[in-house]
């Protein structure tokens, strides 16, 4: 079960996630060497617009945010020691802990908490969660050490959405927030990042979080090809890979030199469709290819098990409030015939872009689409684009797609991330008035029971006119060498920790 429960100034979010039983404790020194899907050619050390593929890097090693999700669900303070809200949570106030240094030794204050959150703030803002901060009137602070941040309507999961990896606190140097130094109050200072190559960090002597941070250096490589992350990791060159072939996971388990870490968590597999672009403008083309993709075939042959059948939602089980009470949608040529026919067409023929680096087995994902839809007189062209850039030239440009959501630890921040009218990753081009209006009123509803029935409806209409075809619900999967010493709980957030394998983890010897 999903508990939740509240106390002044803190919420706790209790999620069915997965645990690895701790080693021995952390201790300090040597080197981790990290395999990654990701670090695009086209990345930096800004925030602002990260897409989660150099998170890990640049907020789990560089830097810190207000907010941290500890491995077992529970929102904690880390840059922000305690946080009280209003009794309408439309204000809210964050105390900063005293004396946290950033690499070059200037002292955290209000003015660069401000300064970064307000890059997410306002038309020109470029921010990949700018619908986060819409509501946001204004930030001010009291003294050098508490910030008040005042919203035009009441928003319970605030305090989440601060611990995004996109609202990492960066130092304001002559009024504006610097990124491009890659100074941070993180663990690790910056020594090298390579876009598309390498990130690496050593260890900040000063770091203000006991206990982690133990590591000497880290080392974040790209390996966006998954067999040369799992030789990797075999050989010896690295510790820890994630993103591991699904058909190869029951030999590397039996491995001792390996530890196989597997999740159930908000992690969705998803082809987006442009849901205003034809022929994907047309409802029964979207329910059309819904029904003609076999979601048991893939969770069994692709996924070989590590993942449970999708729903065509972005809400998993291991949400609060997943609606569990939507059918299942299943797989029917028949369906998909008549609403092919509701379209006026006998056949459709659509492009289907792909790429390994979205999940392993993704290319393989779409020929089975592509098969399982064919005597329905749909034909799926299968495009293989490059794995390198994959993220900043296909996604959210190609009007249907693959995508890899790690989901979100709140249904607000979910749907506000990628189904708001005005989301910058609104990658359905989704737009419901009645949506809209539900998750302004469920963000500000403080009745459980109402707030649950409003995402249930919002779920319902997603499910029924979205663009969001989810043939499964994935676990967040890596592996590391045995030398790696992991915490009792590991988060499933997202990948690697919560991003926070270099902050969290250390080597045992």
């Amino acid at each position: 079960n999903v508990l939740w429960g509240a106390t002044a100034g803190a919420a706790t979010l209790m999620l069915p996630f997965g645990a690895t039983k701790a080693m021995a404790g952390p201790r300090r020194g040597g080197t981790l060497r990290l395999a990654i899907a990701g670090l695009p050619t086209t990345g930096s050390l800004d925030p602002l617009t990260d897409d989660g593929e150099t998170a890990p890097f640049i907020f789990g090693a560089l830097r810190n945010n207000l907010t941290e999700i500890k491995g077992d669900g529970t929102l904690v303070g880390e840059l922000a020691e305690s946080w009280e809200s209003s009794a309408d949570a439309k204000i809210w106030t964050f105390n900063l802990r005293q004396g946290v240094e950033f690499h070059d030794g200037k002292i955290l204050d209000a003015d660069d908490v401000i300064t970064t959150l307000n890059r997410h703030r306002g038309e020109e803002s470029t921010s990949a969660v700018k619908a986060y901060f819409d509501p946001v009137l204004d930030i001010t602070k009291e003294g050098p050490n508490r910030v008040i941040i005042s919203l035009n309507s009441g928003n319970a999961d605030f305090p989440y959405l601060l611990a995004d990896y996109h609202m990492s606190i960066l130092p304001t140097v002559s009024g504006v927030a610097d990124w491009e130094s890659g100074n941070g109050t993180g663990p690790y200072v910056l020594e090298q990042y390579e876009p598309g190559v390498r990130g690496i960090g050593n260890r900040f002597e000063n770091y203000w979080k006991e206990g982690h941070g133990n590591f000497d250096r880290v080392e974040f490589i790209a390996a966006n090809d998954t067999s040369a992350r799992t030789n990797a990791l075999l050989t010896g060159q690295v510790d820890a890979v994630d993103n591991p072939d699904f058909a190869t996971l029951g030999l590397l388990g039996s491995n001792p030199n390996i530890r196989v870490t597997e999740l159930s968590s908000t992690q969705h597999y998803m082809f987006a469709m442009h849901s205003d672009v034809a022929p994907f403008d047309s409802n029964d083309v979207r329910l059309a290819l819904k029904y003609a993709i076999n979601r048991e075939q893939v969770v069994d042959t692709i996924f070989q098990g590590h993942a449970t059948v999708g729903n065509d939602i972005p809400i998993t089980p291991a949400n609060r409030y997943h609606n569990a009470d939507l059918p299942q949608r299943e797989y029917d040529l028949d369906k998909a015939k008549y609403h092919l026919k509701q379209a006026g067409l006998d056949s459709l023929e659509v492009n289907l872009s792909v790429a390994e680096t979205v999940w392993a087995g993704c290319v393989d994902t779409a020929v089975l689409f592509k098969e399982s839809a064919s005597d329905s007189g749909i034909n799926i062209n299968v495009v293989q684009e490059p794995s390198d850039g994959y993220w900043s030239n296909v996604w959210l440009k190609k009007p249907f797609g693959a995508v890899i959501w790690n989901g979100r630890p709140t249904e607000d921040q979910m749907f506000t991330t990628a189904y708001a009218a005005e989301a910058a990753w609104n990658d359905t081009h989704f737009q419901d008035e009645q949506f809209n209006q539900l998750l302004v009123g469920a963000r500000a509803e403080l009745d459980d029971d109402k707030r649950r029935g409003m995402y249930h409806d919002m779920q319902e209409i997603i499910w029924a006119t979205g663009g969001s075809i989810v043939p499964a619900y994935g676990n967040l999967i890596f592996l590391t060498n045995k030398k790696i010493g992991l915490p009792e709980q590991v988060s499933a957030v997202s990948r690697l920790d919560g991003y926070k394998a270099a902050d969290r983890w250390w080597m045992e010897g």
